[in-house]
């Protein structure tokens, strides 16, 4: 498996590239792309592309990541760390998504390319369930 090699600082983005980060940063839930453009939209005029280009641009950096089930964005957990992978717990009740890392996992799915001739360039892992409070 690939390793993602990222620069991490914020020194390369543009104003509104900074300020989606902040916007998923301050976020207590992942956010849709319309949910950071209606956010954004409070300071001043801002176009749907604009916010992609923002996104795509943050996860190419390391910065933050897509969540495929959820079609949402959240700020990386570990944005100073190079990712094999990321993985991420989300709860089906109230919303909450944890970051995490697995070096079994990504060793596992690493092995399971080499076996298969895959050549893999992204991993996301998304468990879905209850968080601890939910699930009481």
């Amino acid at each position: 498996m690939a390793a993602t090699h990222h620069h991490h600082g914020l020194e390369d983005l543009n104003d509104t590239q900074k300020r989606v980060h902040r916007i998923l940063c301050s976020a207590q839930n992942p956010l849709s792309a319309y949910e950071v453009l209606d956010k954004m939209r409070a300071k001043g005029a801002v176009t749907p592309p604009t916010v992609y280009r923002s996104l795509d641009k943050l996860i190419e950096k390391g910065l933050a990541h897509r969540l495929e089930s959820l079609n949402a964005y959240v700020a990386c957990k570990h944005p100073h760390h190079e990712h094999d992978m990321a993985a991420f717990a989300i709860c089906e009740s109230c919303g909450l998504v944890k970051e995490f890392t697995d070096p079994h996992i990504s060793e596992r799915l690493a092995h399971w390319g080499d076996d298969h001739a895959f050549c893999t360039k992204k991993v996301t892992v998304e468990i879905r369930g209850l968080c601890e409070s939910c699930a009481k």
